[in-house]
């Protein structure tokens, strides 16, 4: 393996160098069914390491190196895997070190937003396969520039909108491209989401010990250390993500998307704001909605913090209006509500059928069975760049405060360079915006 993956790399460098546009890296077919794969993590906080425990209880698999910029986290997570396989992994504090690690096959991206593009292009680079947690990327921007990166290197890629291999979830689209609901003219998509609470306003202060916080900023800008912004938090604050509309707006837009067979919206436009927690510390909206305008039908994104009143009686979901029927789905299960149609309903009910909670591990299975044995892969970067554009078309459009209209071809807002500048993206030095 060592040796296979050090030819991946050799040859990498000299296609780059010659100027080729692709090379052979680590796909579909160079691994046999039997042989281990082995994998580094970057970013072990929150879902990094929940996407490692769920490839470790693959068989034939190893996590031969981890990094992360908080050393508390990082000693924490060795003995855990440690004790998970027996072996500790290697660690690192910088993830370009940890990419030398010889003998790696998988990289597995678990940072925060605005660290996701750089490991990824560098990973792309050097042939390795990826998992990224979603929303792909902070920025359409950077959203196209992986996507150009896969393209260019050939890299077996999935990103983490696990819902994609949720076997419920699947059901329910297969349902939806019947065309038993009849025309669907509006597709509803939302969070409501009690657990979230309001963010009480801390005072700036020392990084803690064992924080590299200079590289955890890397290329956001530079502002003092406030917990608040670290860890979990970093989720509600624009510099590094961009709230509940990239957070699980990424994967419930998904589905909407993926039932209408539709990627790239005509217009957009939100409302919203800090309603509900307007003095706490965070900078994303406590409420918004945006709606989408597509071909033949217009899509409806709702969330709420601190609450869970969403619609159909579920605190998230998707519902799929027809004229014959509504289809809701959500992370419990999918039912069919039939349009009552003065008492005489055209469409048979859909009792709720249930989910199996598989949909990480089915996600990981993809991945490697992609890998190993050439299987379509459920989320790869292509379908998780569009999705992530979609949902930073809201923000945008919530930021400007108008009606934006999109020109998908070329990535840009028609005739509108406020909104432009809002593409991205723009690095603190020394970090570099990658050139792919």
């Amino acid at each position: 393996m060592t040796d296979r993956r050090q030819f991946i790399k050799k040859t990498a460098a000299a296609s780059a160098a010659l100027g080729f546009a692709t090379f052979p890296t680590l796909h579909a077919g160079i691994l046999g069914a039997n042989d281990k794969l082995v994998c580094g993590v970057i970013g072990v906080k929150g879902m990094g390491f929940a996407n490692l425990r769920t490839f470790l209880n693959l068989p034939n698999t190893e996590c031969a190196a981890i990094c992360d910029v908080d050393a508390n986290v990082l000693q924490q997570r060795i003995a855990e895997v440690k004790e998970m396989q027996g072996k500790a992994p290697k660690g690192y504090g910088d993830y370009r070190e940890m990419l030398e690690h010889k003998g790696l096959d998988i990289i597995i991206i678990g940072t925060p937003d605005h660290w996701h593009t750089l490991p990824f292009v560098h990973a792309a680079e050097m042939g390795y396969a990826i998992y990224c947690e979603k929303p792909l990327a902070n920025t359409i921007g950077e959203c196209n520039i992986m996507e150009r990166a896969v393209n260019r290197y050939g890299n077996v890629v999935q990103v983490g909108q696990w819902q994609r291999s949720d076997k419920h979830w699947q059901d329910a689209i297969r349902y939806v491209h019947s065309g038993k609901l009849g025309m669907i003219r509006t597709v509803r998509a939302w969070s409501y989401q009690g657990w979230m609470k309001s963010v009480p306003v801390v005072p700036d202060g020392p990084v803690p010990e064992g924080v590299d916080y200079d590289f955890w900023l890397g290329p956001a800008p530079k502002r003092p250390f406030n917990k608040n912004r670290f860890h979990f938090n970093f989720r509600w604050f624009w510099d590094y993500a961009g709230g509940m509309m990239t957070d699980w707006g990424v994967h419930i837009v998904d589905y909407a998307l993926f039932g209408m067979q539709q990627y790239a919206p005509k217009s957009v436009m939100s409302m919203g704001g800090k309603f509900a927690y307007p003095e706490d510390a965070t900078e994303t909206p406590d409420t918004q909605q945006a709606i989408f305008e597509f071909d033949g039908f217009t899509m409806l994104w709702d969330h709420g913090i601190g609450i869970d009143g969403g619609y159909y009686g579920r605190s998230h979901g998707v519902g799929f209006v027809g004229n014959e029927g509504t289809l809701v789905v959500d992370r419990g299960g999918w039912e069919v509500i039939p349009e009552p149609k003065g008492g005489n309903p055209t469409l048979e009910r859909v009792e709720l059928v249930k989910g199996d909670g598989k949909g990480l591990h089915n996600h990981w299975v993809n991945f490697t069975n992609a890998i190993k044995h050439g299987e379509e892969l459920n989320c790869p970067v292509e379908i998780a760049a569009g999705v992530a554009r979609t949902c930073h078309l809201g923000n945008i459009a919530y930021k400007t405060g108008r009606r934006l209209y999109w020109d998908a071809e070329n990535s840009s807002f028609i005739n509108d360079k406020e909104a432009d500048n809002y593409l991205g993206p723009v690095y603190r030095s020394p970090w570099i915006v990658p050139a792919v």
